[in-house]
């Protein structure tokens, strides 16, 4: 039985978590356990872990940004929206929405300024629902929200923007912004339990992507959009994978999907950022290999230092390694972050604080 079944066993968690601790290596940080979000034990929750995936590879289809100049088969940024992305990854993103709002104004037929406004309460909503299970830092929270209703909002006007450009001429590029609509969406149904309709908006996304490339196949964004969904959704357990089929969601291929995130990570010109991101998150999470996926997120760190998110993978994966000390000095580096004022610098702080508490 794998450690990610673990969580669907009624009754053996505990057992698991004894015999855990008795097998670690002294000094060895806390055996981490993958669990999708769930909530309860009834057949449903089975799709739980797909809903967690979809909102994965919606975080993935979404608008971020590299340093990677745009070339021919990828996306090229309109006017002003790089600096509104670079203040969402250099963790501000409050500061990123009157950005997004002018890019709405100064082109209002463009989806990106509505895309980049959505992303930017994303990663407010994502670092607020950041939990530690399993010695494990994620977006574990379950909730529905009353901005949900603008946030839902911003993803339809992105989409319906999306197909009106689609309509009067088709382009790889306007299917990418039109997954990137629907990943919204996915990502937050995802947060409030909604795993079916997370699931088919996983799908949505995922059609627009596979259409973009057989219009462009040079086009990095999509593929590195799909490596995600072709690795997240070959590691649902049997009994979900079966449920998926009667659903009628594509399957994937890991191996195929890990070298898509690779290609991504070097040739996408959006998606550069937001895949090593998730690359890292996903080899901790579901393969267990915290020394290449640190590999994968320090340079997130180091281009972004002040991002909590970042700071705070590094210092999972230096806990998952054994290296306390380590783990520690990304820790209080979130810790000496300046106060926005924000709910998200609030619980950053407070994890970093928790996970701190733990390290011996």
């Amino acid at each position: 039985m794998r450690r990610s079944d673990i969580a669907h066993v009624p009754g053996l968690e505990p057992i698991w978590n004894r015999r855990a601790r008795s097998a670690r290596p002294e000094g060895r940080a806390p055996w981490t356990k993958v669990q999708g979000f769930h909530d309860g034990p009834d057949t449903t929750v089975r799709f739980s872990r797909l809903g967690s995936i979809c909102a994965i590879l919606a975080c993935a289809l979404f608008l971020v940004a590299s340093a990677v100049p745009a070339r021919a088969g990828n996306l090229t940024l309109p006017p002003g929206a790089q600096q509104a992305i670079d203040a969402i990854y250099s963790g501000n993103p409050q500061a990123a929405i009157p950005l997004a709002r002018a890019l709405q104004q100064a082109r209002p037929e463009d989806p990106a300024g509505y895309l980049i406004e959505g992303e930017a309460l994303w990663w407010e909503r994502y670092c607020e629902a950041l939990e530690i299970k399993y010695g494990m830092i994620e977006a574990w929270k379950h909730e529905k929200r009353s901005e949900d209703t603008a946030y839902f909002a911003l993803a339809e006007k992105a989409i319906e923007l999306a197909q009106a450009q689609l309509a009067k001429s088709e382009t790889a590029e306007m299917h990418v912004y039109a997954g990137m609509g629907y990943a919204l969406k996915v990502r937050v149904y995802a947060l409030r339990g909604e795993n079916r309709n997370a699931a088919h908006a996983g799908v949505a996304a995922r059609a627009e992507m596979m259409r973009a490339l057989e219009l462009d196949p040079q086009m990095g964004d999509a593929t590195a959009g799909l490596g995600i969904y072709n690795y997240y959704v070959d590691t649902l357990s049997p009994i979900v994978k079966l449920l998926r089929f009667f659903m009628g969601i594509p399957g994937g291929n890991k191996a195929l999907g890990a070298r898509q995130m690779e290609t991504g990570m070097s040739q996408g010109v959006l998606l550069a950022v937001d895949v090593r991101f998730i690359f890292g998150r996903a080899l901790r999470q579901y393969d267990e290999k915290y020394e290449q996926a640190l590999a994968v997120a320090e340079p997130l760190v180091a281009r972004y230092p002040k991002n909590p998110m970042f700071l705070l993978l590094a210092g999972n994966l230096n806990a998952e390694l054994g290296r306390n000390a380590k783990a520690a000095e990304y820790l209080r580096r979130v810790q000496q972050l300046p106060d926005s004022g924000s709910p998200c610098a609030a619980r950053t702080r407070e994890i970093a604080n928790s996970f701190l508490s733990t390290l011996h």
